[in-house]
């Protein structure tokens, strides 16, 4: 078992998770979207491009080009320690990947009672949603999970612990930072949700379980479980 609990942190193992879901994701956008393909992009996705673009690459697979490519430094810089068995130890995290979106997504169905008795409603609507929408419910798992947790997280606590910083603190503001920035940037842009500050703590507190399960369980299971909560709230109805 502690093999596994290793493995499923290991980079090689969380790129071989990841490469169906982005090449779902582009494929379907590409495919569907056509020229339009841009109005289907979250705004994460949207973002790390307009990035890109500031760099010159603008052209439409450098976004994923560039988590391939991170992902694979990442796991050349540690090929020595490699799962064993990337096959099972894939299939062991696209089942945690499940289970933890159906624990938020239980959770997000029961959080209003505790919200209201702090005197904040919770409004979180079900909807029936079409395979373009479910497309991009897959994208924000991957690159919401990729700036949050991959960019931010991680390069605040290095930055942290760079100027010395207790492990324990540094932790801590690096969690909290990512998990508020999370919930914030859903408001702001062009496309971002007016203020409410139901979505606001119920998002902060998502970006919180998100962040715990990147440093517990891994960067693949966060993207798994990002994923599929998107897509389980996308689909539901009521």
């Amino acid at each position: 078992m502690t093999t596994y609990l290793h493995a499923t942190r290991h980079p090689w193992a969380c790129f071989l998770f990841l490469v169906p879901l982005l090449a779902v994701y582009e494929g379907g956008v590409l495919w569907l979207g056509g020229d339009q393909a841009d109005r289907m992009r979250n705004g994460a996705d949207a973002w790390l491009r307009w990035g890109l673009e500031r760099f010159g690459a603008g052209q439409v697979l450098a976004a994923p080009a560039v988590v391939v490519a991170v992902m694979l430094v990442w796991s050349w810089w540690r090929w020595a320690d490699r799962p064993t068995d990337p096959v099972t130890t894939t299939f062991g995290m696209a089942f945690e990947s499940c289970l933890f979106a159906v624990g938020l997504w239980q959770f997000s169905r029961n959080f209003g009672p505790i919200l209201d008795g702090l005197g904040v409603h919770l409004h979180i609507a079900g909807q029936s949603a079409p395979v373009a929408k479910i497309l991009t419910f897959i994208g924000a798992g991957i690159y919401e999970e990729v700036l949050f947790r991959l960019v931010l997280f991680v390069g605040l606590y290095a930055t942290l612990r760079a100027v010395q910083l207790p492990q324990v603190l540094a932790l801590a503001l690096a969690v909290a930072a990512a998990s508020l920035a999370f919930a914030a940037a859903h408001h702001v842009g062009p496309y971002g949700e007016p203020m409410r500050a139901d979505y606001f703590v119920f998002r902060t507190a998502a970006g919180l379980y998100f962040t715990l399960l990147f440093v517990l369980r891994g960067f693949g299971i966060a993207v798994g479980a990002h994923a599929g909560y998107d897509v389980l709230v996308g689909v539901s109805v009521g």
